[in-house]
């Protein structure tokens, strides 16, 4: 019967994209289901992390424009203020706020301590930085690895399917099978949709927050040796 009613779709000629899933196997399209979600959710993650890294770049850029151009860090803590939550501003901001803070302690206790407490304040945030442009980064590479080999799964189901209407119909005409073969390569076809831009844009994403992590780290160490330097004169 399922022979029979498969032969009579492929005769019919309806090979539309619709019309695979519908007639596809149910565990083809779970997997069908499946990877097209995955599909959706990745390029929202890709839309998201395009604007995110974007606007952390110019942020950072902008940032150090204004910290290199000579004007003092108590005006440039005033001017940025509370709005600097993107980039490397965030460090600094972190780190004037310890530094503000520890002024009062360090005239008492000396300034054993200050820089290091910044340091640490500013690592901190940096890593929370860094987290967040990374977050859902992870699900882009478990798409871009895992998703052809699911649509590869989908694939050896719908094969299945295609010799088991061989059996049923006891003919191996091409009608026969090509319903099955052709969900089982749409289940393939929908596994690399899914999977290439995940793993470009992957790798995009890496590579430009890398970058970024450089030059905030590159941004700590300089800064804390202005921090050093300005301790020395105080001490």
């Amino acid at each position: 019967m399922e022979g029979e009613l498969i032969q009579g779709a492929a005769q019919q000629g309806n090979f539309g994209l619709i019309h695979l899933f519908l007639q596809a196997h149910i565990v083809v399209k779970i997997v069908m289901l499946w990877l097209v979600l995955a599909s959706v959710w990745c390029w929202a993650i890709i839309l998201e992390k395009y604007f995110s890294v974007g606007r952390a770049r110019k942020a950072t850029e902008r940032f150090e424009q204004q910290f290199w151009s000579g004007q003092s860090l108590e005006d440039l803590y005033l001017t940025l203020g509370p709005k600097s939550t993107v980039g490397m501003a965030t460090l600094f901001m972190a780190a004037m706020r310890e530094w503000k803070r520890s002024q009062e302690s360090a005239i008492r206790a000396g300034f054993q301590g200050v820089q290091r407490r910044i340091e640490k304040v500013m690592d901190v945030q940096l890593q929370k930085e860094v987290a967040r442009l990374e977050s859902r980064l992870l699900f882009l590479a478990t798409i871009g690895s895992a998703g052809p080999f699911i649509g590869l799964f989908g694939t050896v189901w719908g094969i299945m399917n295609s010799f088991r209407a061989i059996a049923v119909s006891k003919n191996t005409n091409l009608a026969v099978v090509a319903p099955g073969l052709a969900e089982a390569l749409f289940a393939t076809a929908l596994g690399l949709l899914a999977a290439i831009p995940a793993t470009i844009f992957y790798n995009k994403f890496a590579n430009d927050i890398a970058r970024i992590g450089t030059k905030f780290e590159n941004f700590a160490d300089e800064f804390s040796a202005i921090i050093s330097r300005q301790l020395d004169e105080r001490a």
